[in-house]
């Protein structure tokens, strides 16, 4: 009889300590704070890299001009190694993201990377003088510049048409 005492004593220990640990897990969670909101993205300045790649691509390199100030631009790089890529992302008004890319690269493979495997769906659209051709896919949307020689540019993102279409317009090339 004294081992079946000493067994639910181990059993009741067990559980007291598994509460007891439980507990403390609680009270440390309580007290730790939790930020759920996306993170503060950092502004970038953009005007050097956009310098240097008007002065070394040999496309004019498309760079928004006009936009107000809710677009925050985030990211943006030039490389000239194997293809001339320009790249120019930002966060809209609505917290979405939207890019300006263009490339050397050949159209269907930078078009493939670009856009994140969005499709042509042949509808087109004139934008400041300029005819775009819609893409859509699951990822990202895009706008693709028709008529440009050499190169290819395109509006893409997570962003609605709308606001594509609104960087396809503050768009200068130089």
């Amino acid at each position: 009889m004294a081992g079946t005492n000493g067994k639910q004593k181990t059993a009741r220990d067990m559980i007291l300590s598994l509460g007891v640990i439980v507990l403390v897990a609680g009270v440390i969670y309580l007290f730790i704070p939790h930020d759920d909101s996306a993170p503060d993205l950092k502004r970038v300045d953009y005007r050097v890299e956009l310098l240097t790649a008007r002065r070394a691509a040999p496309y004019p390199v498309a760079a928004p001009e006009g936009l107000p100030g809710t677009w925050k631009a985030t990211s943006v790089r030039y490389r000239g190694d194997d293809f001339a890529t320009w790249h120019l992302g930002f966060h809209d008004p609505e917290g979405e993201y939207v890019a300006v890319q263009q490339s050397t690269q050949r159209r269907p493979v930078f078009l493939d990377e670009a856009t994140q495997g969005a499709r042509e769906t042949g509808r087109t659209e004139k934008i400041d003088g300029r005819t775009w051709t819609r893409w859509e896919g699951g990822r990202y949307d895009a706008l693709v510049l028709e008529g440009t020689e050499g190169s290819t540019t395109v509006v893409t993102g997570t962003a609605s048409f709308a606001q594509l279409t609104k960087m396809a317009e503050a768009l200068e090339t130089k």
